[in-house]
């Protein structure tokens, strides 16, 4: 424990020794995703669950509001371990301009892959990374181009018996058995579309002054 609150350490083989970071590393969210794509960087963190209202503004852009909840996600965590660098993350599909985040139960994923078939989705995915004792505060965005295959409702439940993708924006789970449902992805940060574009979080988490090598 350090600040009070649990650490996830990752298990380090005897060739790795990466420096520790110059302050704790604080995650901000509750996703098991983000968790384990910011294990693969192996550097001690701890999880906070950010205390955050994530309802869309009226005529709110996905790409904003993704950008928004990210930096507010960790802000808020910020405020309660001001001493650490603290990522906060977001993830909205954005179909045609319309914000798609996670469908929480089978019918509304149902009608979500529904509304995606055939069509070309862009996958907004905001990193924030904030300190407070430094005054450290940037924002990023990758964003993932993918095109959905022309579905069946057959397919479409197939999947979702599956996977039951339910905490997963626009019911995408790409990890999985997701990945027959599309035609291809175009991104610049693989990981972006799994929910924590690692790439974008090493640079930052970088300019905040965390050694990852």
């Amino acid at each position: 424990n350090f600040m009070g609150f649990s650490t996830l350490t990752t298990t380090l083989t005897p060739s790795a020794h990466p420096a520790p970071p110059s302050r704790p590393l604080v995650l901000g969210s509750t996703s098991r995703y983000r968790r384990e794509l910011l294990e693969r960087l192996r550097i001690p963190f701890a999880v906070t669950a950010p205390d955050v209202d994530e309802t869309p503004q009226p005529g709110e852009a996905p790409q904003a509001l993704a950008r928004r909840l990210a930096l507010a996600k960790a802000r808020a965590v910020a405020a309660l371990h001001p001493e650490a660098v603290v990522i906060g993350s977001d993830q909205v599909a954005d179909l045609a301009g319309q914000p798609l985040g996670k469908p929480g139960e089978h019918a509304r994923a149902v009608a979500q892959l529904r509304q995606m078939r055939g069509q070309t989705v862009i996958f907004q995915t905001a990193l924030a990374v904030v300190c407070l004792a430094s005054g450290f505060e940037q924002v990023d965005l990758a964003e993932v181009r993918v095109v959905f295959r022309d579905l069946s409702d057959d397919e479409i439940e197939a999947y979702l018996q599956a996977e039951q993708p339910y905490d997963c924006a626009g019911s995408a789970k790409s990890e999985g058995l997701g990945i027959a449902l599309l035609e291809s992805i175009d991104n610049d940060d693989p990981t972006a579309l799994i929910g924590l574009p690692l790439i974008r979080t090493a640079r930052l988490l970088r300019q905040a002054g965390v050694k990852l090598l």
